[in-house]
């Protein structure tokens, strides 16, 4: 959580006033960290209030996103997400009560004993670390054995308005305040480095914007006349805003640069401060600032702390009382709750849009049934004949041996007629078989042989 410079410290300064009263107060009164405590503190009700609304939202909405599964029954979901969404609702309550009991954990006691709370000594070392100049952090390191290093205060843009006419009068800048020095860059990225100027001994002051420019504008000059940016006295600064010009002023009183004592502004009272025309805090009381100072440390210290509690519980806090115990609730007791509304046949009516959907699914059904029925009658009509086996041909000559090759320079002679010779006389021995497959008996024998000579007739091959 972030807070606002210059409204915290003239909270801090008022606590103070009013403790010391009409006295001259010597030492920082404890009182003021408590009261300006207990008021950080207390604005932390409505971050975390808001977490828990935002929890809750998001809750919300992922029921609503899971009732959506239950759309074929409009009537079960409605009355689902409404028993769910009032039983998270119930819940919210009892967390924004839980989470508002911690925060008055927080204000009924100021634990300044933490470990991690820097204390009032550490915090008096560290605001005269921060405010006195180099020579001054050095004789203090070697006392205390502590040195507070090159802090960044802030950053932001500023314009520069005596860069001079041949430059074009003014420019903005990309300014780095730290506890040491004033330095200003091209832009953001913080590559292109113009200047850095160093804070010791420097004041500000108000001065009045020119006649062409509606900015804003203060100036950093050295009381004893010397010169601040180059050739010039002061180094003359603006911005867009009054608060942006006052909270600079704010963080330059954290880097010890002062403003400028002038009684006409103000009157003086009899602590030797001074107020502004407005009524806020105008003061340049150097004992009035380091108090200030010292009490902010306290603060942003203690803050911290309590900072890291709330971050550390309110999550366990919601996850406790609102997330599992929903959980379990959906898992025990909510069809408990639906059955206890009564209205049980009615939720379970279905919409029109899934009795038209069911009504296309079961006709698309129908309709691929009938389409295999057809495709499966269609198959065991067909009748199928095998192949017959391949029949052996390695009997059979083959023509290119039995007849020659002819060349153009010797043809081919014609074959001459067979000549016809009788029928040869029958074996007396056992008869010749038959050809298969050849009605009529045996065949004749071939033309060219004789009918005796003892030889048996030629065996014909059989098909296997």
């Amino acid at each position: 959580m972030e807070f606002d410079e210059k409204e915290l410290r003239r909270e801090i300064a008022f606590a103070i006033r009013n403790i010391h009263g009409v006295r001259l107060g010597l030492f920082t009164p404890d009182l003021a960290f408590d009261v300006v405590a207990r008021k950080q503190i207390d604005r932390l009700r409505q971050p975390v209030l808001l977490m828990v609304d935002l929890v809750t939202q998001e809750v919300t909405k992922v029921v609503s996103n899971a009732a959506q599964q239950m759309k074929r029954y409009p009537r079960l979901m409605e009355e689902t997400e409404r028993i769910i969404t009032t039983y998270i609702r119930e819940k919210e309550q009892s967390c924004k009560e839980q989470v508002m009991m911690l925060i008055d954990c927080e204000l009924a006691y100021m634990n300044t004993n933490h470990e991690d709370f820097i204390g009032f000594a550490n915090a008096q070392n560290q605001n005269q670390n921060s405010y006195f100049s180099a020579q001054n952090q050095t004789q203090n390191a070697e006392k205390t054995g502590r040195k507070l290093g090159n802090q960044v205060i802030r950053k932001g843009y500023m314009a520069i308005h005596n860069l001079g006419i041949m430059k074009g009068g003014s420019r903005d800048y990309w300014f780095v305040l730290t506890s040491e020095s004033l330095s200003w860059f091209k832009d953001e990225e913080e590559k292109d480095k113009k200047y850095m100027l160093p804070l010791d001994q420097l004041k500000l002051r108000d001065i009045e914007s020119s006649f062409m420019s509606r900015r804003h504008m203060f100036s950093i000059y050295n009381p004893e006349g010397r010169n601040v940016y180059r050739d010039a006295k002061t180094l003359d600064l603006s911005c867009e805003t009054q608060d942006d010009v006052d909270s600079w002023k704010a963080s330059f009183l954290r880097a010890g640069v002062y403003p400028e004592k002038s009684n006409a502004e103000g009157s003086v009272n009899g602590e030797g401060e001074e107020r502004s025309e407005g009524g806020g805090l105008g003061s340049v009381d150097p004992q009035l600032e380091r108090q200030v100072e010292t009490i902010r440390n306290l603060v942003d210290s203690y803050m911290k702390i309590v900072t890291k509690t709330c971050k550390d519980l309110v999550p366990k806090i919601i996850m406790y009382l609102m997330i599992n115990d929903s959980k379990s609730f959906i898992n025990g007791e909510l069809l408990a709750s639906l059955y206890s509304t009564g209205d049980t046949q009615n939720m379970m009516e279905e919409s029109a849009d899934e009795a038209v959907k069911r009504e296309e699914m079961l006709r698309m059904y129908h309709a691929c049934k009938e389409a295999l029925k057809i495709i499966g009658d269609v198959s065991t009509a067909t009748i199928h004949t095998p192949m017959p086996a391949p029949v052996k041909s390695e009997w059979m000559p083959t023509p290119s041996a039995t007849q020659p090759q002819t060349s153009p320079a010797n043809p081919r002679k014609t074959a001459p007629p067979p000549v016809s010779r009788g029928p040869p006389p029958a074996p007396t021995g056992r008869p010749a078989p038959t050809v298969p497959g050849r009605p009529g008996g045996s065949a004749p024998p071939p033309p060219g042989r004789a009918g005796g000579g003892g030889l048996p007739p030629p065996l014909i091959p059989s098909r296997r």
